[in-house]
């Protein structure tokens, strides 16, 4: 079964644990999760120690195939982020 954490569940989880109000929980997750995107865009490897980095990688335009028709068209140069999980993460999902 598959749950989905949103943001407000995070917020409410600091509201709980660390006493904040429900404006400044949601203020300070909004905070950091923009910090992580402006890092990001601006090509810059953004660590969370004990989690994960986010590795942003520049993708070159290229020429992509619709498998149902064949044809061919041209696929927009962008960039895309990677996830890789630290060794903690790792250990914790393996049990």
């Amino acid at each position: 079964m598959t749950q989905t954490i949103t943001r407000a569940d995070i917020a409410d989880s600091i509201y709980t644990e660390l006493g904040f109000s429900h404006a400044e929980s949601f203020k300070l997750i909004e905070q950091v999760l923009s910090n992580i995107v402006s890092a990001l865009e601006r090509g810059e490897t953004v660590k969370i120690s004990k989690f994960a980095t986010f590795i942003p990688h520049a993708k070159r335009e290229r020429v992509g195939r619709n498998p149902k028709t064949g044809e061919t068209h041209a696929i927009t140069p962008r960039t895309v982020v990677s996830f890789k999980a630290s060794n903690t993460l790792k250990d914790v999902l393996k049990g």
